[in-house]
């Protein structure tokens, strides 16, 4: 029976990370998650799992294709395979990611273990002294894969000149930056039902994601970069304001609905948005898919909202959810993760350092905290 409890609870949580679960499953998990830290940390190490292994899958993928067309091309007698040797390029690449791939193997199965550990330690027939033992045993196996995986990234960086097939994402939006250590805020609809998560900022870098906190009704999701190239950056230049905005008060976005940065300027419109909302307000600012997320910011340098819609029927019209509540989001996830001293530390920034700038000023200064959100 301890068997197939184990296996009933790694069913689950692949299903919720992959988004098929009905939504009261979903909702019993969630509570779940809230209930037992445990619980929500093997959430997101599972997630990194899955992430790493479909990376190594891409890999392994385009090691097969270069090896096809390198068949190929030797068949046809467009190369000579034995002039050329060890200097053929699918050769080439083989060995110099040979070892990237041992050691992405090693990772999966010390994964796994992780996970196997993590379940054992909530069954409820473990005694303490068990689950202290096995607590122990994680921590040491989890050190292990973070010392694996720096071991790959610098395997990467040693000269190399190729890069990985990147994951084919179907969707997106944008996010920016709430925390300098990677924290950032987008809509819920923008990564609802993601497998994957990956941003990117202005200058065209990826980095990998993972959904810390999410809330359907209020439209809004935090995430944390995971990628262990991003880099912390310096102090969040804006500041996010508790109060509602002034009617008629001129505002500006900044986002992605297509692969460059693309500014937007307005103002707002309605202090309610949809019906009246009062979670939300109306701003008239021309807004395309791919702006759901973009920060709605004033001349003073304060976000005072989160783009996410528009309406159809009213040219320039949109909707943004009121920046309130990316204090209450916060307070949530804090309360989600209690033991987590990182997630403790997290505090939005109440003073803007982008106040008296000229707008072309604060403009280059917040592009860079602003990124693309892709999903698939």
């Amino acid at each position: 029976m301890h068997d197939y409890e184990n296996t009933m609870l790694i069913e689950a949580v692949e299903r919720y990370i992959t988004g098929e679960m009905s939504p009261d499953e979903r909702l019993n998990f969630e509570n779940l998650r809230k209930a037992d830290a445990e619980v929500d940390q093997m959430v997101v190490e599972h997630t990194l799992f899955l992430q790493k292994m479909n990376r190594f899958n891409e890999w392994q993928k385009f090691h097969k294709s270069l090896n096809e067309i390198h068949t190929n091309l030797a068949e046809s007698g467009k190369i000579n395979s034995e002039k050329l040797k060890g200097r053929a390029k699918v050769v080439y690449l083989f060995n110099r990611y040979k070892r990237v791939a041992s050691i992405a193997a090693a990772i999966a199965g010390i994964t796994t273990l992780m996970v196997s550990a993590i379940i054992s330690s909530l069954t409820p027939k473990a005694s303490p002294s068990q689950v202290d033992y096995l607590s122990k045993e994680l921590r040491s196996i989890k050190n292990k894969t973070i010392v694996q995986d720096r071991e790959i990234n610098n395997l990467k960086n040693q000269g190399a000149t190729h890069h990985l097939p990147e994951i084919p994402y179907t969707k997106g939006g944008t996010g920016f930056i709430i925390d300098a250590k990677g924290y950032l805020v987008t809509n819920n609809h923008v990564i609802e039902g993601a497998k994957n998560v990956a941003v990117q900022n202005a200058a065209g870098k990826e980095f990998f994601a993972t959904v810390v906190y999410s809330d359907e009704a209020a439209d809004i999701a935090i995430l944390k970069i995971t990628d262990e190239s991003f880099k912390t950056l310096p102090s969040v230049p804006y500041a996010f304001s508790r109060k509602q905005a002034e009617l008629a008060e001129t505002i500006y976005t900044m986002g992605f609905p297509r692969d460059e940065i693309v500014y937007g300027q307005g103002y707002l419109s309605s202090r309610t948005g949809y019906n009246g909302d009062t979670l939300s307000c109306q701003i008239d600012i021309p807004v395309n898919r791919g702006n759901s997320g973009s920060p709605v910011i004033n001349y003073n340098g304060e976000i005072i909202g989160i783009v996410n819609g528009r309406q159809k029927d009213a040219q320039g019209s949109a909707f943004a959810i009121q920046s309130s509540n990316i204090y209450k989001a916060l307070t949530k996830l804090k309360e989600n993760n209690k033991e987590d001293s990182t997630t403790r530390q997290l505090k939005l920034n109440t003073k803007s350092s982008l106040s008296g700038m000229s707008h072309i000023q604060q403009v280059k200064k917040v592009q860079d905290y602003i990124y693309m959100v892709k999903v698939n």
